[in-house]
């Protein structure tokens, strides 16, 4: 597949994926059973996938990350309906109003930014994109995550996710521990915490979900260290189940749109989600030109 189609594919992953995670919360579906139920549509998807829309048009517009331009549109279009964190949404009003993103980014959180999982789980369609060169997909997540994510965990968070992305897009067969590793070997250092969480999945491969999550967090501490070693370990064990994936993440609670937006994007290219599920979700906005 060419770039773009690899990057829509994952968005359309990604997309759903978010859209069905984000039902559970609501009151009225609680009653269900995720690994088996279906909540009712139509299915909304939250800043999870506005903000990868984003990220996909800027691709489709630069070939890159242009960074200025990606802080633009994210404030932009930013919709505080789509569920939009509190740090997120005061961020992208201040660049709106016309300061700087890089002074916004570094002044948020006392002043170390934010390490989050929002840079994570936008960034599985990038790293589908740069399919090719997975270096690359790591320097230019790292790009996307700076916009508003400047803490190392954060920007760490983003790396591991795409470059994951960027492999299971191109592998013919890829293997569970390749996942994981290559994802950690791309990882910067300096972000500690998500690497030691990759390092504990590793040990984890032959555990349900559940007790994996028991172990690497669930999002539920919305942190990018609580959620991405989850989310590649849940890859990693179920390469080819795009349904069984984004169900499990939905199965153990937390922070459900999230860990099943990044896992539905970067299985997404591999498996397509179910034509039901795609329906049920409503349609990407307009402005999506891609």
């Amino acid at each position: 597949m060419a770039p773009l189609t690899r990057a829509l594919a994952s968005l359309d992953g990604l997309s759903v994926g978010d859209a069905f995670g984000d039902r559970f919360f609501e009151a009225a579906n609680r009653g269900l059973a995720p690994d088996r139920d279906l909540p009712p549509s139509p299915w909304a998807w939250t800043d999870d996938t506005e903000m990868a829309c984003t990220v996909v048009d800027v691709l489709a517009r630069h070939d890159r990350i242009e960074q200025d331009d990606l802080a633009t549109r994210f404030a932009e279009r930013m919709d505080v309906a789509r569920a939009y964190g509190v740090g997120a949404a005061e961020l992208l009003t201040r660049v709106r109003t016309g300061h700087d993103w890089r002074v916004a980014a570094c002044d948020s959180f006392e002043g170390k930014g934010s390490y989050g999982n929002g840079a994570a789980m936008r960034v599985a369609p990038l790293g589908a994109y740069f399919a090719d060169d997975p270096d690359r997909a790591a320097q230019e997540a790292e790009l996307s995550a700076e916009v508003t994510h400047v803490h190392p965990e954060g920007v760490a968070g983003a790396v591991a996710v795409a470059v994951a992305a960027s492999y299971v897009a191109r592998a013919d067969e890829p293997t569970p521990r390749d996942v994981i590793e290559i994802a950690l070997d791309h990882t910067p250092g300096s972000g500690e915490y998500v690497r030691r969480g990759l390092r504990r999945a590793l040990n984890l491969l032959r555990q349900t979900p559940k007790e994996a999550a028991h172990e690497l967090g669930n999002g539920s501490r919305i942190s990018a260290q609580d959620t991405v070693p989850f989310c590649l370990w849940l890859v990693a064990t179920h390469l080819d189940e795009y349904e069984r994936a984004v169900r499990a993440c939905a199965a153990v609670g937390g922070d459900m749109d999230t860990t099943a937006a990044i896992v539905g994007g970067i299985l997404g290219v591999r498996t397509a989600p179910p034509e039901q599920w795609l329906q049920a979700r409503e349609p990407l906005p307009d402005w999506l030109g891609a």
